[in-house]
């Protein structure tokens, strides 16, 4: 696992030894940054399952000027920590052990707003859905931001999302990747 490109381009990111973290893999996280490219630069990204920094950390090689991660697991943001040290990105990233619910809230009575977040939840635990509905609560991600979920191929945002919401979804292999320009 590795920095594609940018500021970090070919850094190798420290990943767990066990097989609780599902990392993106490199030709998925490829596809997904040419997708977004155009919307990293100068941009705020919250990566809501930071597992080991991967997406997050991409962004920010790509210009990205702040990076927040959450994660609940302590193993998960030693991980973060370890590569975010490695890639020297200290100044431009916070890390918050907390659920992705909770952190959002939280981030909302701050009055913080992202213009890219990230939802890469372990699969079919219904935790895309919580994002969905918690951020139809708490005005976290701004109005034109983009959402992403990464989820199995049997989950269907579709069925959680808000009625008329258009999302764009791309296929690799098990994985399905929704893209999510919010409205509300």
């Amino acid at each position: 696992m590795r920095i594609i490109t940018g500021k970090a381009r070919g850094l190798k990111l420290v990943t767990p030894k066990n097989y609780l973290v599902r990392p993106t893999a490199d030709r998925v996280k490829e596809a997904l940054f040419n997708i977004i490219q155009s919307r990293i630069p100068g941009s705020t990204v919250l990566d809501a399952f930071a597992g080991t920094g991967n997406l997050g950390l991409e962004a920010w090689s790509r210009g990205a000027e702040q990076v927040v991660y959450f994660d609940k697991s302590r193993e998960s943001l030693k991980l973060v920590k370890a590569n975010v040290e490695k890639a020297r990105a200290g100044e431009q990233v916070n890390m918050i052990h907390t659920d992705a619910v909770n952190g959002l809230a939280m981030m909302a009575q701050q009055g913080k707003t992202f213009d890219l977040i990230f939802s890469d939840p372990p699969y079919n635990k219904g935790l895309n859905r919580k994002v969905v509905e918690t951020l139809e609560k708490w005005p976290v991600l701004k109005p034109g931001g983009l959402l992403v979920l990464e989820h199995s191929l049997e989950e269907d945002p579709g069925d959680y999302l808000p009625q008329g919401t258009e999302f764009r979804q791309e296929k690799y292999g098990d994985t399905k990747i929704s893209l999510i320009v919010w409205k509300s």
